[in-house]
């Protein structure tokens, strides 16, 4: 969550039927640009914005070499190719020229052959236009985003789909078909290898996500319920692996791989991994933003989804998500009557009443809408704290109440310098490998209070049984 940002609008945006896999892409249109134009800020915020730095220009120097195989474009300053600064694992592209890996994605891949691979398969699906069908069907079927469902219960409230709850990520979060992956995966290995990259890459990088999705669940429970991850929209199972397995000893050139990719793996070190301090940090039940100097702590059951523009709430009573009121709003009715508006939805100021929330005074209305074809309440509460003022937007089913949320708002407060001072971020760091260092004592300098072992095994992508040698690299997860 950004400090003192808004819920945005989102535009619906698509990578088209499936064409063979020789098939000539279509050069990218001025519609393509267009609309890549129009999407790219919206998806760069919603995804935590670009990372800049060294690792920056090298995603951007590889995804550019693979797009030029695609045949949308010979220029590659008609690509643009961007990491983000996001904690979920997940790499996507546009229309228009637009290619996006997230730096945790980047984390756990051990080789320059892997990213190009991961691009290339993502330039594969908009070469073969797979998402024109992803957009007709969100467009007429009503994608439920954010907290406010699709069709809402009179004119103004069903401006709260258009302009507040639809977001960008969630028009891609629709899970391409078997057959797109499998052509994607054909044309990623195609132009891996045009590009002079090791196509053998492409079942590695594809074991290892699933090899982290699982460690994922297992850590958690669920999956990171607010922006998808690269394997819940692009499924992935035994059979795929073994499929781009043989594509790429197809199209593999005869020579010795390296033991270690060396030139990429340096380049990792100092990567931000996982949340960003300054966006919020996600800890279990507990989300606490230092920079704000906000926390709250979800009821049990309950996910936290942290994003740019929000942070969402979401369990079996319905969901809540913080965001903050314009700067400046210090009087919380009027926050009420502004948070509707963001939304698209007309609410008077006699429809706001007073209440207390924590102890503290607070503002709140409730509108009634529809969503999945139920009935449901849109509550908003305005808050203020720490010298500013909060919105909750709360959606329930009608008539339940807000009861199942009241003890995430009374969690609801400041944090103390201690508390501030506490939290530290995580980076990745590249440690050269020494006599007498093992599995075991490398993977307890895994910043992590659990799976510790785990997580470093899947990170390097190694087995438990891997000899490590001294000199070899390997990658740690440290506080930093």
């Amino acid at each position: 969550m950004r400090t003192f940002a808004l819920i945005t609008a989102s535009a619906a945006m698509a990578l088209s039927p499936i064409a063979a896999a020789a098939q000539t892409a279509r050069a990218i249109s001025q519609a393509d640009r267009a609309q890549g134009t129009q999407a790219n800020p919206q998806l760069v915020a919603e995804f935590g914005g670009r990372y800049n730095g060294p690792q920056a220009a090298f995603v951007e120097r590889v995804g550019k070499r693979v797009a030029l195989q695609s045949g949308l474009s010979n220029a590659q300053d008609d690509f643009t190719v961007q990491l983000l600064n996001s904690p979920a694992e997940n790499a996507f592209a546009i229309p228009g020229g637009y290619i996006y890996v997230t730096r945790q994605l980047l984390a756990l891949m051990n080789s320059e052959d892997e990213l190009a691979f991961v691009m290339g398969h993502e330039v594969g699906h908009v070469a073969a236009r797979h998402s024109a069908g992803r957009q007709r069907t969100n467009t007429l079927g009503g994608v439920l985003a954010g907290i406010v469902g699709a069709a809402a219960g009179n004119s103004a409230l069903g401006q709260l789909v258009a302009t507040g709850a639809q977001r960008a990520s969630q028009l891609y979060g629709l899970k391409y078909g078997r057959d797109q992956e499998y052509q994607a995966d054909g044309l990623g290995v195609r132009y891996v290898a045009g590009a002079g990259y090791d196509p053998g890459a492409a079942p590695l990088i594809l074991g290892q996500l699933g090899a982290s999705s699982s460690l994922t669940a297992r850590a958690s429970g669920n999956s990171t319920g607010g922006i998808p991850t690269w394997l819940s929209t692009h499924p992935s199972s035994t059979d795929r692996v073994a499929r781009a397995r043989a594509l790429a000893q197809q199209a593999s050139r005869a020579g010795t791989r390296p033991a270690q990719d060396v030139t990429f793996l340096r380049m990792l070190d100092g990567l931000r991994y996982d949340d960003d301090p300054a966006q919020g940090v996600v800890d279990g039940q507990t989300f606490r933003h230092p920079v704000m100097r906000i926390k709250f702590s979800a009821p049990a059951g309950y996910k936290i989804a942290n994003s740019t523009e929000a942070v969402t709430v979401q369990g079996a009573r319905g969901q809540a998500q913080l965001s903050a009121a314009p700067r400046g709003t210090t009087d919380p009715a009027a926050a009420v009557v502004q948070g509707f508006q963001a939304l698209g939805a007309r609410v008077s100021s006699d429809q706001v009443r007073m209440t207390s929330v924590g102890g503290r005074q607070a503002a709140t209305a409730t509108v009634s809408a529809t969503a999945n074809n139920q009935r449901v309440d849109a509550t908003v509460i305005a808050l203020p704290l720490a010298g500013a003022t909060y919105l909750w937007t709360i959606v329930t089913p009608a008539q339940s109440g807000i009861a199942a949320f009241e003890p995430l708002l009374a969690s609801f407060t400041t944090m103390s310098d201690a508390e501030v001072s506490a939290i530290r971020g995580k980076r990745i760091r590249i440690h050269t490998v020494r006599a007498g260092d093992t599995i075991d004592t490398l993977a307890r300098q895994m910043a992590y209070g659990d799976l510790q072992r785990e997580r470093f095994l899947t990170l390097n992508g190694l087995s438990p049984t891997a000899p490590l040698r001294p000199g070899m690299l390997v990658k740690l997860v440290v506080a930093g």
